[in-house]
């Protein structure tokens, strides 16, 4: 094993001293490089000189999606444009994209917490990374990449799609570790079966990002691939934060480890934008501490978790936030409900007999809502108990969602595959 990518500090003080260096100047680069910032922090009455303790970040403004897009091509820039060497983007749900500029520092900034992902993953230098994800002005690819040979171990950039090339290379180029969507990894999972390589391919872990993937799905992907569970990561990421690479779940799986030296996590009622009290869900806010190019004060991401108190039983400092629950704008409303497809996932995800794979569909029939969940039936259930298990599923649903919904059981296979994410919710109410 070559240098280690993980973080110098040993305790919570020395951590608050690396968070409070690091707002300090963050606050201070912004005043003095960004009009944009400049004019926010005035308006909320804070100059740097202000910052003197980690609470005053409250008194910070917020940024949001809809700034980067009025601020379009060049959002949050606060380096001269000879400094920047990159950008990546992102398609926004405002309209344009969001669009990020990169420093060098920045970029070896990235390279180093993806490097220490692959590290908390478990790699080492002769690991063989297939990396099955986007590439150009996305994140993911480059940062995949970038991530595995700072690391030192052997990226295979494939990008995503083709599955005759990318079995014909778990097998010939012995791939050891698998990146792509939680999609993804499953039909790769289904195509090793279905082509009978199995005892071919030598992957040993898998490492999933940007979307939600459940136990269940984590158990099939396992099966199908002859690998422990256990083996199969949650890595985070956003755009505007850098992209993917900012954390990672450890081999316990008791919640995603943070690089809280890079960034400062905060967990806001996303209606009151106060903090919500230790261990409950709310929105995730994030500032970055080292950013040059596009730094981030209290971004709104939207994407809804919880901290999760104590120490990880792996032993590593790193803080740690749960898998995400979805988007505080993901949410749909059904019959005066709030509903995250995550909360539907988590009752499917402890009802025996079925798979991970499942779509909602909204309709509107009469001046009234209806839905309806389509469930696969595990490959090796017994079909003959489909109204039984549907009857459960509804039951839960009704019990820990308040609300009501139609359950149907379909075959293993028949919801559609994607080689990025999948989709979820089909709202037809409005058509």
């Amino acid at each position: 094993m070559g240098k280690s990518f993980m973080p110098t500090y040993k305790t919570d003080e020395e951590l608050k001293a690396l968070q409070l260096e690091g707002l300090k100047w963050t606050v201070n680069h912004v005043w003095n490089g960004s009009d944009f910032y400049r004019e926010r922090l005035q308006a909320a009455g804070v100059k740097p000189e202000d910052i003197t303790s980690l609470d005053d970040i409250r008194r910070l403004p917020f940024v949001t999606a809809y700034d980067l897009r009025d601020q379009y091509p060049f959002p949050l820039r606060t380096v001269p444009f000879e400094k920047l060497v990159r950008i990546h983007a992102s398609s926004g749900t405002t309209g344009k994209r969001k669009v990020m500029s990169y420093t060098a520092k920045d970029i070896a900034d990235w390279r180093h917490m993806f490097a220490r992902v692959y590290e908390l993953a478990g790699l080492n230098e002769l690991d063989r990374v297939q990396i099955a994800v986007g590439y150009g002005l996305w994140t993911a690819g480059v940062g995949f990449q970038a991530g595995v040979e700072e690391f030192g171990a052997m990226a295979i950039p494939i990008g995503p799609g083709n599955l005759d090339l990318q079995a014909e290379f778990l097998v010939d180029m012995e791939t050891t570790v698998l990146c792509c969507t939680a999609s993804m990894a499953l039909l790769m999972a289904e195509q090793v079966e279905q082509r009978g390589i199995r005892d071919k391919v030598k992957i040993r872990k898998v490492i999933l990002g940007s979307e939600r993937h459940s136990e269940a799905m984590d158990q099939r992907i396992g099966e199908l691939l002859g690998i422990d569970p256990k083996d199969i990561y949650d890595i985070p990421g956003m755009t505007e934060l850098y992209g993917p690479g900012t954390g990672l779940d450890c081999r316990q799986h008791q919640g995603i480890h943070y690089w809280a030296d890079y960034f400062i996590l905060e967990i806001l009622n996303p209606e009151t934008l106060e903090p919500v009290a230790e261990g409950e869900t709310g929105e995730m806010v994030v500032t970055t501490l080292r950013k040059e190019g596009a730094p981030l004060l209290r971004y709104r991401t939207r994407d809804l978790t919880r901290i999760i108190p104590g120490t990880c039983e792996c032993g590593c400092v790193l803080p740690r936030h749960d898998k995400l629950l979805g988007r505080s704008d993901d949410m749909f409303i059904f019959r005066a409900v709030n509903i995250y497809p995550g909360q539907i996932e988590h009752v499917i995800n402890n009802v025996p007999g079925v798979s991970s794979e499942y779509n909602i569909i909204l309709d509107r029939r009469d001046g009234k809502d209806f839905m309806t969940i389509l469930v696969e039936r595990e490959p090796e259930a017994d079909v003959a108990k489909d109204k039984e298990v549907g009857k459960q599923i509804e039951k839960r649903v009704k019990a820990e969602i308040m609300c009501s919904g139609d359950v149907e059981i379909v075959d293993y296979g028949s919801l559609p595959r994607s080689e990025r994410k999948s989709k979820r919710v089909y709202d037809n109410r409005g058509q």
